[in-house]
C-alpha cells in the first residue's frame, strides 16, 4: 500500500501522541459546559473507545472507525450527549483514515490550541459536554478550506 504525505503525517502525529504522552488528560474539565458528568459516570455512559476519546482526549487508529465508510445521508452527533455535530453532506474523503468533513454545523463544536506533539494544533471538542472530538487542519477542500479530522468512536451516526 503505498501512502501520500497526508496519510504518513496522520500516522505520524496519532503515533507519536500516543507513545510520547500516552491518553491525554481532559483539558476541558475545566470549562463549563451545559451538559457535565462525573469521571465515574462517564465511564457508565460511554464505551470504553468513546471514553478515551471523549473524556482523555486520545486519539483512535486510522480507519478503525466504520464511520470513516458511511456514504448514507444524515447527521453525526456527539457520542457523549447526542449533540449535532457534522452533516453528511459536508463529508468527503480525505485518505488519512479518519472520518472528516469540511463545516460544522452551527453551534456544534468549539476550539482550542493544544500542544500534545509539540507543535500547535487546533482540536476540536463538543460545544455542549467538552468531549474531545479530534482536530482541524487547513488543508480541507473549497469551499472551507478545512478539514475536521474526527475519531469515529466519538461521534455515532443518525441516518436520515
Amino acid at each position: 500500500m503505498q501512502l501520500n504525505k497526508r496519510q504518513i503525517l496522520s500516522f505520524l502525529s496519532a503515533g507519536a501522541a500516543t507513545f510520547v504522552f500516552g491518553c491525554g488528560r481532559d483539558a476541558t474539565a475545566k470549562a463549563r459546559f451545559a451538559i457535565t458528568y462525573s469521571d465515574a459516570e462517564w465511564k457508565k455512559r460511554l464505551s470504553p473507545a468513546a471514553y478515551r476519546i471523549l473524556r482523555q482526549e486520545d486519539t483512535e487508529r486510522p480507519y478503525s472507525s466504520a464511520l470513516n465508510n458511511e456514504k448514507r445521508k444524515g447527521i453525526y452527533v456527539c457520542a457523549g450527549c447526542n449533540k449535532r455535530l457534522f452533516s453528511s453532506a459536508t463529508k468527503f474523503e480525505s485518505g488519512t483514515g479518519w472520518p472528516s468533513f469540511y463545516t460544522p454545523l452551527a453551534g456544534g463544536i468549539g476550539t482550542k490550541t493544544d500542544y500534545k506533539i509539540g507543535l500547535p494544533r487546533t482540536e476540536v471538542h463538543c460545544a455542549q459536554c467538552g468531549g474531545h472530538l479530534g482536530h482541524v487542519f487547513d488543508d480541507g477542500p473549497k469551499p472551507t478550506g478545512k478539514r475536521y479530522c474526527m475519531n469515529g468512536a466519538a461521534m455515532t451516526f443518525v441516518p436520515g
